[in-house]
């Protein structure tokens, strides 16, 4: 299925991983639905390949920062380019199957005004799920829905959800840019959530489609619990709760995403890199006053009542236990 011009624009960050990349585009390439173009941001990198190591049928736009951006204002950067319907975006180390477009092209016809999740697997062994969707706790902490789980666990049916793992997700274009895109002060980490809690103030539904299967390498720029992860993760983690938890909810979960915030802390002093951890939540303390100022604006633009959010989230006490663990 051809399109004269793309209902998807395919935006693609790269800061290291050549081979990443060429796993990604070739899975890209092989898609069953072309109506895309596709957008690939050089992200301050070392090593971008001088040529594209797969043809293109499609609109290629290449796009270079001199500096790592951050995956935030990268893909800001990217979408400013984009003329897609929608907005797709895909980790270089992410390797969709080749029906995924045809998925999410399918489910945007179905359910407008939607934005979507997909279902990812370990790229080196597809019976293990590396997530379904973004959880968010009322404590304030975040994780990925059966991350390291069987694949038998997966929900098998399309399912309402309150966010979308942006290794591979697909938004309105209008409805990313009506909110202003991701916060570039996030950087990296669960900037995704903050944008899918703010698109779905401002009253865009989240879908799950167990059938968008993507293989996922997972932390394969940055690392898996590295210094850089704990800082930006756990300063992010700050920045969410006090930007989007909406109204009284706000004042009366407090007292819990303050205990949940010092468990860690404590924690962090048996870890290796726990001293990042801990000037994390420095930084987002030193930063409360912005902080706040943007809870403002994010407050006086919802649209969606507080329970239609609360009521996605996650209220079970044991499940950050459960599923993270204090390490």
């Amino acid at each position: 299925m051809s399109y004269s011009e793309p209902f998807f624009s395919i935006v693609i960050l790269h800061w290291r991983g050549t081979d990443l990349l060429q796993r990604c585009l070739q899975a890209l390439e092989a898609q069953s639905f072309t109506g895309y173009e596709l957008i690939l941001l050089d992200n301050g990198s070392q090593d971008f390949p001088k040529a594209l190591p797969v043809k293109f049928k499609q609109p290629v736009k290449l796009l270079r920062s001199e500096e790592n951006l951050g995956f935030a204002a990268g893909n800001n950067l990217a979408a400013e380019q984009a003329e897609g319907q929608y907005l797709v975006l895909l980790n270089n180390d992410a390797y969709p199957k080749p029906d995924w477009l045809s998925v999410l092209h399918a489910a945007a016809q179905k359910h407008p005004q939607h934005f979507f999740a997909s279902r990812l697997l370990k790229a080196e062994a597809p019976q293990v799920l590396d997530g379904e969707w973004n959880v968010y706790h009322v404590s304030g902490l975040a994780w990925r829905k059966n991350h390291n789980a069987a694949l038998s666990q997966a929900q098998s049916e399309p399912k309402q959800v309150l966010s979308a793992c942006a290794a591979a997700a697909a938004y309105p274009l209008e409805a990313f840019r009506a909110i202003g895109g991701f916060d570039p002060d996030y950087f990296a980490y669960m900037e995704d959530l903050d944008l899918d809690l703010r698109l779905q103030a401002a009253g865009y539904p989240c879908l799950y489609l167990p059938t968008a299967l993507v293989n996922h390498q997972g932390s394969a720029s940055t690392g898996a619990r590295s210094a850089f992860q704990l800082y930006h993760g756990h300063r992010n983690l700050i920045y969410t709760f006090v930007k989007n938890m909406p109204g009284i909810f706000f004042w009366l979960l407090l007292p819990l995403h303050i205990l949940a915030n010092l468990i860690y802390v404590i924690a962090s002093l048996g870890m290796h890199e726990g001293k990042a951890l801990r000037q994390g939540k420095l930084a987002a303390l030193l930063s409360l006053g912005p902080l706040w100022a943007k809870r403002r604006q994010v407050q006086e633009k919802r649209k969606a009542g507080a329970w239609q959010l609360m009521r996605r989230m996650d209220w079970n006490p044991l499940s950050p236990f459960v599923k993270l663990g204090f390490r």
